[in-house]
């Protein structure tokens, strides 16, 4: 019979739990609270670690486990706009409004087979990584979409006059990427897409996202019903929020943006006072969360990519981000669709390029919602 080892065997738990140990020879005296302090910091600690890659645990691959991530350049190749290289990053963020699955019950809307870019933000981050620019992009801007190949290898003719949102529903992530540089002639460095279920999980794991609405907010199509005041928004109501576009305001596209730009601002401001690295546990269910929902580029399907990326943006305040809508005009022919305003939005385009902020004169007498000032952080 083999010896029994005297080490003591290593053993694997998540965060908030403690692993149960047989004691041997004299009882231990109960550890006194100022070990108890050290021992949560040495958790917490750990956690921060094994998160940010440092060690090779079961948390690092069971998270990176949840990755999912598509080769964009591989599938657009060299047709693409040059690689800026000033310091600044360019990431196209899509929330994909897919019914598949879970999802179909989420939101409002039947299960079509189909998915969409329900919203779309190009997220430009300046040099240094203090400040940043959100352009969001109207779903319903009429586009001429390129020619593009999807991540699978499948080709799809260029078309005239089409929505945006179809560029994703087309030939998904790829093709939306290849539309998105397109239009602004500016490559994206990265790609990050979140879906229905993805989303609304987070937001409950951050425990809400607290808002005031100054109108009350009532869409039966997206789940959503608000008096006018302050609110602590759950995942299911936070979706209704960023998805309404029939409970407040003019009905718009536009006016949805506003929205959504509104509650970004204030789930920022939410995330840096939740205190998720004083608390193993809850850094463990945002992490679980997170890596499930998203999709990314491959250049970010890692933790330790993902982490290193995170890290890079975590400077930015909600008061340091500027954002904006495209420049569009609405369509003559068509009041629910709305067209690029090419002057206006060039402005934009070259102070990204240039790394510069965008000039007010870029949107000034643009096409704009009716839901401005309705949400805003507490």
């Amino acid at each position: 019979m083999a010896a029994e080892s005297t080490q003591p065997q290593p053993a694997i738990t998540e965060p908030g739990t403690t692993p149960r140990r047989r004691g041997k020879g004299r009882r231990r005296k109960a550890p006194s609270t100022g070990r108890k302090a050290l021992r949560a910091t040495a958790w917490t600690a750990a956690g921060v670690v094994v998160l940010g890659g440092a060690g090779a645990g079961y948390l690092y691959f069971k998270l990176n486990g949840n990755l999912h991530s598509v080769d964009i350049n591989q599938a657009l190749g060299s047709d693409r706009p040059t690689k800026i290289d000033n310091g600044s990053e360019n990431i196209l963020v899509l929330g994909s409004d897919t019914r598949a699955g879970k999802n179909k019950k989420l939101g409002g809307g039947a299960d079509d087979g189909s998915a969409r870019s329900d919203t779309a933000m190009i997220v430009h981050v300046y040099e240094g990584h203090k400040k940043a620019s959100v352009v969001s992009i109207p779903r319903d801007t009429l586009v001429d979409r390129p020619r593009c190949t999807d991540t699978k290898g499948t080709t799809h003719p260029a078309a005239s006059g089409v929505m945006f949102n179809e560029a994703y529903s087309t030939g998904g992530a790829a093709c939306a990427v290849k539309t998105v540089e397109s239009i602004t002639g500016i490559r994206m460095d990265h790609y990050l897409e979140v879906d229905f279920e993805g989303f609304q999980k987070l937001i409950d794991d951050l425990g809400g996202v607290r808002v005031t609405t100054t109108k009350d907010i009532k869409d039966p199509q997206s789940h959503l019903d608000l008096k006018a005041g302050p609110h602590t928004l759950d995942g299911e109501q936070a979706l209704g929020l960023v998805r309404t576009r029939h409970g407040v305001g003019d009905g718009s596209d536009l006016g949805r943006i506003q929205l959504q730009q509104a509650f970004i601002k204030a789930l920022i401001d939410q995330v840096k006072h939740v205190g998720v690295f004083t608390n193993p546990k809850k850094l463990y269910d945002l992490a679980d969360t997170a890596t499930k929902a998203v999709t990314t580029d491959s250049e970010l399907g890692s933790v330790n990519s993902l982490i290193d990326f995170a890290n890079g943006l975590k400077g930015i305040s909600s008061s340091q981000m500027k954002m904006v809508t495209m420049p569009v005009q609405y369509d003559p022919a068509n009041p629910n669709r709305v067209l690029l305003a090419k002057d206006k939005a060039q402005l934009v385009w070259d102070a990204l390029k240039a790394d510069r902020p965008i000039p007010k004169s870029a949107t000034a007498g643009t096409a704009t919602g009716e839901a401005k000032g309705v949400v805003s952080a507490p």
